[in-house]
């Protein structure tokens, strides 16, 4: 819902420029795509695949966009069209196939942290053995979804802070992945260390999803104040984009 709201409102704030330069576009076109999407959306729900039948909105609400203000408009309008692509969900063999592996990195980097303060805690795969207490790394716990929102709002973010530098974009987009890989060991860490002082009771009640909300938030925060920190190389960026070539 944020993506879907934040994506319309970054269409809706160009709204007198789309009005002054929207070309209808070619409708023959339009409407074979609006037949693709009809055919993909009829498909995933007789099937009861989720990532098409949102894919299939997806592609005619791009249609409708492209019979009404043309293929010059929908091209200024490239961003807020691949942000609003964050709202159609990664289908579950992506899922299951990411997922796993950062399961795998996120134990064994929670594991070799405690260990090395002392805690008695072993990994075997992705469950954790701390005490008398046994913890499975879920798949909320790996970090996907967490870095696909961080992602998608980082995108946000810079397109409206640093649209006019894409190098130093690509620089701040670059920190993301490891940022939300940080942010959901210490959430580990953190529900291990309540389950291993407090149990299993408290670390499953409340406290898990406030864990994720607290994490999730901080790690937005450290992008912003990484932002804030590389002030001095945005400003340098940019004045070598603005130096004359020899």
């Amino acid at each position: 819902p944020i993506v879907l709201a934040t994506g319309l409102w970054l269409i809706w704030r160009r709204a007198d420029e789309i009005r002054r330069e929207a070309v209808p576009g070619n409708f023959w076109l339009a409407f074979l795509g609006l037949l693709v999407a009809a055919a993909i959306y009829i498909f995933g729900r007789a099937y009861g695949f989720l990532v098409l039948e949102v894919g299939a909105l997806y592609l005619a609400g791009v249609a409708i966009a492209y019979s009404l203000i043309g293929w010059r408009m929908l091209r200024k309008l490239w961003f807020p069209i691949l942000y609003l692509g964050f709202a159609v969900p990664l289908p579950g063999w992506l899922l299951d196939s990411i997922t796993l592996p950062l399961k795998y990195l996120v134990s064994d980097i929670v594991t070799r942290l405690l260990q090395a303060v002392g805690y008695p805690i072993v990994q075997v795969g992705v469950t954790l053995y701390i005490a008398q207490y046994q913890l499975l790394v879920e798949d909320a716990c790996a970090g996907l979804n967490s870095i696909i929102s961080l992602t998608a709002i980082s995108l946000f973010y810079i397109y409206l802070l640093h649209n006019s530098s894409w190098r130093y974009s690509a620089v701040l987009f670059a920190l993301v992945l490891p940022i939300a890989l940080a942010a959901n060991v210490i959430r580990v860490i953190i529900l291990v260390l309540i389950t291993y002082y407090l149990g299993d009771e408290m670390a499953q009640g409340y406290l898990h999803d406030t864990a994720g909300i607290v994490t999730f938030v901080s790690a937005l925060l450290l992008i912003f104040l990484i932002d804030g920190l590389l002030t001095p190389v945005r400003r340098l960026l940019a004045r070598s984009s603005r130096a004359p070539a020899a």
